[in-house]
Formats: C-alpha cells, structure tokens, sequence
C-alpha cells in the first residue's frame, strides 16, 4: 500500500493516512491537489528529529500523544518539608516598582506579588541551599514539592535530586506587550535577574517565619546551584536570566517558551534586540553567533503550540521559534534537552505532569555542593 500524509496536518503531526494503490496519475492529481490546498508551514516542513526520552540523555525527543502522571510527581508518603507564603508590594521594589513608562495604563499591575517557598525536609538548616527560581507562581509547585520529597532520599544516584529550596514568585500582572508580567518576563536584560537576586532572595531569607523555623537558612552562591524554571513568557524568562547573568543563574527550564518578538515595542532594550526574544534563533542568530555560555538549558514545545501556522515574518510562531531554538542550542554544543510533545497545547499540563521529574533529575544530575 501507498502512504500520504493526512490532508492538512498540524505542525509535527505524523499519523500517515493510508490508501489502496492507484494509478501514477490519480496519485500525482492527489498529491498536488493536497499541496495546493495545504501549503507546507516551516514549522510543519520538516519532523521534529529525536527518539523516546530517556532522564539524563542531552539531546532532541518526541514523546506523545498518550501521557500519564508521573509516579515521582505523586505524594508517596515520603517526609513533607515546610511550605511558607508572603508578599512583596511592588512599590517597595527599586527594579520593579510597577511604575514603568513603557507600561499601557489599560492593563492593571498588582499593587503586591505573592511569594510561595518551599524547603524540603531533606534541607539541613545552615547548609548553603540550591534554589529553584519559579516564574508565575505558584505554577507547577505542586509537582516540584512532590518530586523533592520523593527524589531527595531516593537510593538511586541516577534518580535523585539535590534539597533545593522551590521559591514560585508571582508575576507583576496582566499579559503581553505594555504588561507589567511582560516587561519583567518578555524584556531582553538582566532586571528580572537582578530583582531576583538582589530583592526576592533577601526577602525569602528575611521572612519571619522561615527564619524562625530555619535560623541559620542560606543560599548558595554558586551560579550551577541556582535553577529558573518557567513556562511561555515565563520560559522565556527563565532563558533570559542566564543568558544576561550566568554568574547568577546557569541552569534554565522553559516550556513552550516564548521565544518571539513579545518585547514592547517602546522598551529600550528594543534599540539593542529589536525583535525581543526572537533574536535568540533567528535576526541575530544571538546563540549561534555569541560566545558560549555556562549554562544548562531545557527547552519544550507542544505540537499545538501558540501560533503554530503563522508564517515567520509574524516573528510568533511558537513551535518554529522552539525549534530554532533547540537547533541553535545543539549547533553551539550547549549541554541541552529538548522536548516535543505530540498532542499537546500551550503549557499543557499533561506535559508538565509526564515529564517534570525527568526534567529536573537531567537539570540537577551532576550538581555537586561547594
């Protein structure tokens, strides 16, 4: 038999459809008559290469359609660790005091962010801690709580993690160009790291009630002891903290990261990257044609992701920018990992609960304390 691609599939879609033989003729009226009808995306083009995940391997995998929840991310009875929240007003922050000038007064801005910490019980008070910088809190803390209980006392040195300390900040507010969450999560500088390192942090070992349950907590101040993690814009974050700071933070989790042109269009930063995120992959080619950085890079998109059959002169098309991404990571010989998951949208939940502890026990696999 005879195999034809189903008629207008999306973007990484590969279930064949299957047909009896037929005269040359008929198959080649068929074969331009679904071409003219479905033109051939960028993003589509090509099949995303890789093969099944496997937890420590570097490199590209596809994974999908069916999905379950990780047995890692369960609550297994294991020791609980101590979970704490606070908030921060913004107009405390000399970074982000939610005042900005390229902000659109249309969109609302938090007048406080909530910060959500957890310290795991295998965290021994006064050990300078890892941490795991978390965008849009609380995010997908409930799976990270569940994989350190679960992953800090395992046996297995190929299946465990280091007690990090999960701090989930919340975002400034609202969504997208002229947003306070866009100016912290979309801008191409180091602000958002800087508010990080040098507001939220202090915040979280100040806090009163940490402090009176941890006395002596501390942070470490290796950069490979500190993790960010986020999903859309908040992945692309995440990216955007190491690549400006990598004496700060080397190691990055992004899912269907927004790595297009989600800068606003006013910021400054615009003279230097005019194209925001999407200067990563494509325009400047920033990781290919920039000097390799100390960093330790996930990266995932869905096959339904944001925009996926926009063409590229939208600088939007999420599963195009993803795979550049990856492309330009591999290319530069950054130690990577890239996901695609088949069947999937936008930070889709069923993605986060397949592969999560995965996911983190690659990130963390060769951190050793100072």
């Amino acid at each position: 038999m005879l195999r034809l691609p189903e008629l207008c599939p999306s973007p990484g879609y590969h279930s064949p459809l299957i047909v009896r033989p037929v005269s040359c003729s008929l198959l080649l009226a068929a074969v331009v008559l679904a071409t003219a009808l479905c033109p051939i995306h960028p993003a589509a083009a090509q099949e995303p290469a890789g093969q099944p995940a496997a937890p420590l391997a570097n490199g590209n995998f596809v994974i999908g359609p069916d999905y379950s929840l990780a047995r890692d991310l369960t609550d297994l009875g294991n020791p609980k660790g101590k979970s704490f929240e606070f908030e921060m007003p913004l107009a405390d922050s000399k970074i982000f005091p939610g005042t900005d000038q390229t902000l659109d007064p249309r969109k609302s801005v938090r007048e406080k962010r909530k910060v959500f910490v957890y310290i795991p019980a295998a965290y021994e008070d006064g050990t300078a801690a890892p941490i795991l910088v978390m965008h849009d809190g609380p995010s997908r803390l409930d799976l990270v709580r569940n994989a350190l209980d679960n992953l800090t006392i395992s046996a297995d040195p190929q299946r465990s993690l280091p007690a990090f300390i999960a701090i989930s900040i919340e975002n400034g507010g609202n969504d997208g160009k002229g947003s306070q969450r866009g100016l912290e999560y979309d801008t191409m500088s180091d602000r958002l790291a800087r508010f990080v390192n040098d507001e939220v942090l202090p915040a979280v070992l100040n806090h009163p009630p940490i402090k009176a349950a941890y006395p002596k907590i501390a942070f470490t101040d290796d950069p490979w002891g500190r993790a960010a993690m986020g999903c859309s814009s908040g992945g692309a974050a995440a990216l955007t903290m190491g690549w400006f700071r990598p004496d700060l933070f080397r190691r990055l989790i992004t899912y269907s990261g927004t790595f297009v042109d989600q800068q606003d269009d006013d910021a400054p930063e615009e003279a230097a990257y005019p194209l925001g995120a999407w200067e990563y992959h494509s325009g400047m080619k920033l990781i290919e044609n920039t000097e390799k950085k100390p960093l330790r890079i996930f990266t995932h998109v869905s096959e339904f992701d944001l925009r996926a059959r926009d063409p590229e002169s939208t600088y939007h098309n999420w599963v195009m920018a993803n795979e550049r991404t990856a492309a330009a990571l591999k290319a530069k010989g950054y130690d990577y990992r890239y996901v695609f998951s088949k069947g999937t949208r936008h930070c889709d939940g069923k993605v986060f609960q397949a592969t999560l502890a995965d996911t983190l026990v690659w990130m963390w696999q060769d951190y050793q304390p100072r």
